[in-house]
């Protein structure tokens, strides 16, 4: 039979309805982990050291009366998604407990490497709003978050203190997380830098950790003023407010994470401009630290940087995630025409740009 009569038979039409089911419902993936992570389960489950009771766990959620039908409905759905593991009773009795996996240790609150900041921003109603603007953006262009609340996320951010909060929390987890391994991918890299800028840099988390592993080092937390304005205290770092597209503080490099991915070619060859006025010439070089599509690849990690580029259009005026050859022609815009791309064990890779 031909392809046509393939594409067409009842069967594939029949598995074609239910993957489109699988998609509408798809939110309840992110639901269901947000309401496991503002309820604490997996820290509960944490406390105890071993599996526990849904007793157990809804004991700990409230002093009230929690509702345990739900409760385990829920548990029960994110167990499908290996979030939580669960453990029948031995011999037939007694209640079934639930353990943490290799995921849920990523929603525990106040670790080091956690994921709750980043999860509870990233699906605030405030933050999910813009994602309903997608059509209207492709029928009229313009900024989606912008659509759904009058101004761009910056703006937002800056008038409303608690998504301000909410979001500069998200964006300092990501630090935490990615440290390590940018240490340890670049270390030779941060040798020969007396100086180090890190542009859009939040409330300096990352280059609070790149001084302290490399003391030798003056760094400079540079970003919004409103945003510096709640960082707290790095030894060696100092904290600069100001704008990027105006100026930049002078230092030997510049690091920025997660930063171009925010903006459009046109504003990122602006940034990166202003970038090579305040480093050196032949030895000034600028560390991105991004995401590197890669079409012809199909894994987990890559496949995660295309939704992150739906994230750019929900939240970015014009950001988009970009594949190397993309990076290289903003890069040569800007001023840097030599670089390099460091893959990293994760979904970031390491651009090192020179002077041309």
């Amino acid at each position: 039979m031909g392809s046509k009569d393939t594409e067409t038979s009842p069967d594939l039409i029949l598995k074609g309805h239910a993957e489109i089911l699988q998609h509408m419902f798809s939110f309840a993936d992110s639901m269901a982990l947000k309401s496991a992570v503002e309820l604490h389960i997996a820290d509960i489950i944490h406390s105890h050291n071993s599996p526990i009771t849904l007793t157990q766990i809804a004991s700990a959620i409230s002093s009230t009366s929690p509702d345990i039908t739900y409760l385990g409905r829920i548990m029960r759905f994110l167990v499908r998604r290996n979030i939580f593991t669960v453990h029948p009773p031995s011999d037939g009795a007694g209640e079934t407990r639930y353990g943490l996996s290799y995921k849920s240790r990523w929603i525990l609150h106040g670790t080091q490497k956690t994921l709750v900041p980043l999860l509870l921003m990233e699906n605030h109603p405030q933050a999910m709003a813009p994602w309903h603007c997608f059509s209207q953006c492709v029928k009229e262009g313009g900024v989606a978050f912008e659509k759904a609340h009058g101004v761009e996320i910056w703006e937002f951010a800056s008038r409303n203190p608690e998504f301000n909060k909410l979001f500069n929390d998200g964006m300092a987890c990501t630090a935490a997380i990615h440290i390590e391994s940018i240490l340890q991918g670049y270390k030779d890299g941060f040798g020969s830098i007396g100086s180090l800028v890190d542009v859009g840099g939040g409330t300096g988390e990352m280059i609070g950790q790149i001084v302290k592993s490399h003391p030798h080092i003056k760094g400079i937390n540079f970003d919004l003023p409103h945003v510096v304005s709640t960082a707290p205290v790095h030894h060696g770092v100092s904290h600069v407010g100001g704008d990027m597209f105006q100026a930049i503080p002078n230092a030997d490099a510049i690091i920025m994470k997660w930063v171009l991915h925010d903006w459009g070619d046109e504003d990122c060859v602006k940034i990166l401009k202003n970038c090579r006025k305040s480093v050196p010439p032949k030895t000034g070089k600028v560390i991105i630290i991004d995401l590197v599509l890669r079409p012809d690849r199909d894994d987990t990690l890559n496949d995660l940087g295309f939704a992150f580029d739906l994230l750019m259009m929900a939240h970015s005026s014009g950001g988009k995630e970009r594949t190397e050859l993309e990076w290289k022609q903003i890069l040569e815009g800007g001023g840097f025409p030599k670089f390099k791309v460091i893959t990293l064990p994760s979904t970031m890779s390491i651009i090192e740009a020179y002077h041309d």
